[in-house]
């Protein structure tokens, strides 16, 4: 099984990669398309060249290595993948052939946080409308909706929400998904050190708080085009009760 889950920045996409990774028959492969992101939208991201020059920026290589064979013969493979890696002309029909899930988070949680490290100046940086995009598509080849699970949900009840993924994607949950060494890793991308210093420390999902966001009026117009596709998208979601 190939699995494409969906996410934005600032969300605990890591930590889900860390849960998969320490399956005894998973394979993880972090942002894949990272470098293809960098080099056709020009954004200067810390550790722009180290990643140019660790992956390959061309799409149709990516894609052909994400629909081939699983790495170290493992039964699965987990792409963490950010949904504002796609552009608008990106070909997404290498996407029929991976199970795609969807990761989200409440989008003044993920603004405030995002705006905290590195300069937020449009909506698509934080990926809901690109993953509408892939959602939809989806949808068009499949007449399915894909999975979609909260941050939230998996923050209060980790193991009732991981148990109920695994059910979904037919596959045996293991107990260890719930725990993890803390440290680096050898499948992390080289960006690490610019974003997962926090995530480094953890060994499990960090117990759910609820915080009283409250947004500067100047990210209202930011906000507003987020959540249009979050509502939409959370609609969808597991409901882990």
């Amino acid at each position: 099984m190939k699995i494409a889950m969906w996410s934005g920045p600032r969300n605990i996409s890591t930590a889900l990669m860390r849960s998969f990774e320490n399956r005894t028959d998973t394979f993880v492969s972090d942002e894949p398309f990272y470098a293809y992101f960098l080099k056709e939208s020009g954004e200067n991201h810390p550790a722009r060249q180290e990643i140019l020059n660790d992956q390959s920026s061309d799409w149709n290589t990516v894609s052909k290595i994400l629909t081939g064979d699983i790495p170290n013969k493992k039964l699965i493979w987990y792409q963490k993948h950010m949904a504002h890696h796609i552009l608008k002309h990106s070909d997404l029909s290498w996407i029929r052939h991976v199970t795609n899930l969807f990761l989200i988070r409440d989008p003044k949680e993920v603004i405030v946080s995002y705006q905290k490290r590195f300069p937020l100046t449009s909506h698509l940086q934080l990926g809901y409308n690109q993953q509408v995009q892939i959602a939809k598509t989806v949808h068009d080849f499949s007449a399915e909706f894909p999975i979609v699970i909260n941050a939230k949900d998996v923050l209060i009840n980790p193991k009732k929400a991981i148990k109920i993924l695994c059910d979904m994607l037919n596959i045996d949950f293991e107990e260890k998904m719930l725990s993890w060494p803390s440290g680096k890793r050898d499948s992390d991308g080289v960006w690490a050190p610019h974003w997962y210093s926090e995530v480094e420390k953890t060994t499990a999902f960090q117990p759910f708080s609820q915080k009283n966001v409250v947004l500067d009026s100047k990210w209202n117009d930011i906000y507003n085009s987020c959540m249009a596709d979050y509502e939409f998208l959370n609609s969808c979601s597991i409901k882990v009760g």
